[in-house]
């Protein structure tokens, strides 16, 4: 796909999402609402957090070339940092984004120092380590601060008026809209600067890297370090969307359900990413609504009760791409037309 043909296609996708709160146009069968309803919004959103969550983790997954299992921690702390500022110490907004972001620079950058100084299968393992131990951290709930396996609610008279109730969804939407832009915009001039080259190459062969007289540790502790900025970016936006924290997202599961996301989008495609993350994110709630349908009630048993679980359902749609389109569902931008047809005349 030519450079120009992407831009164009970006631009008008950019101009779509921005505007489509003042569309009334309703599709069957792909939202239940018009697409400017709050339902139909705040879903949107949701798959556009984790269209840009995915994104995060391809840059340290799919251009470093870095397993981690560990990645869900920095989207927790975006959205439970956040949460427990506005809730638990009644801090306002502002200041409550600003510890967010010192945070979500300080704690990469502190685990990425330690996990960073082994490779492989060693570096996941303790990527997983630090992230289940966050996981406890949560659930345990130290001193009242996280509210435990019941979340944290954000309540009532945390946010500024503009950001509460179904009559604002649209701002949060576009909340949403701007942080998929933003990390689509870093993430696209991080992979294509100096350093996003060195971490392709070190992707490909780290030895060679050390041996042309570079850092590979530096350049991977930058990767890693702007995977968790970002990462925890996206975990503001998706607390505002849902109105609360929720532990389901510290959890090692939760990198992995990433993971699916990049491989099913393709891997170090960048956009790619970003698709796979909006797919996944629709098709399990869309799924989830169909498995509690009534239409299958009416199956026979060796039907229904497969397919009255999502999970099945994705992991069977995620085996067929992966055997049917090993590049993901970004592979297929690699077929449009490279030119755009000149005009006649």
């Amino acid at each position: 796909m030519s450079p120009r043909f992407a831009t164009f296609a970006i631009a008008a996708l950019g101009l779509l999402a921005a505007g489509l709160p003042f569309i009334g146009l309703t599709v069957p069968g792909l939202f239940e609402g018009p697409l400017n309803s709050p339902g139909t919004l705040n879903l949107l959103g949701l798959c556009f957090v984790f269209g840009a969550l995915a994104l995060t983790y391809d840059i340290v997954f799919g251009f470093t070339g870095l397993l981690s299992f560990g990645h869900a921690l920095y989207f927790a702390v975006g959205v439970y940092v956040t949460a427990i500022a506005l809730v638990r110490w009644h801090w306002s907004l502002p200041q409550a984004l600003a510890l967010t972001a010192l945070v979500a620079l300080v704690l990469p950058l502190a685990l990425g120092a330690v996990c960073l100084r082994v490779r492989d299968i060693p570096f996941a393992m303790v990527t997983l380590a630090f992230a289940e131990a966050a996981s406890i951290l949560v659930l345990q709930n130290p001193y009242g601060l996280t509210g435990g396996e019941e979340g944290l609610a954000l309540g009532s008279g945390v946010l500024p008026a503009g950001l509460i109730g179904v009559a604002n969804t649209a701002h949060l939407y576009w909340i949403a809209t701007g942080v998929l832009a933003a990390t689509g915009a870093i993430g696209w001039w991080a992979v294509h600067s100096p350093p996003g080259r060195v971490w392709q190459a070190i992707r490909e062969n780290e030895r060679r890297v050390a041996v042309l007289g570079l850092n590979p540790y530096a350049y991977k502790l930058a990767s890693f370090v702007l995977s968790g900025f970002l990462a925890a970016v996206a975990g503001v936006a998706y607390l505002l969307l849902q109105g609360g924290a929720n532990p389901q997202i510290t959890t090692a599961n939760f990198t992995l359900v990433l993971l699916v996301m990049v491989v099913l989008g393709g891997v170090g495609t960048l956009w790619g990413a970003v698709i796979g993350g909006i797919v996944y994110e629709y098709l399990d709630f869309r799924l989830l609504e169909f498995s509690n349908g009534s239409g299958l009630q009416d199956l026979p048993a060796v039907l229904r009760v497969p397919l009255s679980e999502p999970l099945f359902i994705l992991g069977v749609l995620f085996i067929v791409l992966v055997l049917f389109l090993p590049g993901g569902l970004g592979g297929l931008l690699r077929h449009v037309p490279r030119r755009l047809p000149r005009p006649s005349g």
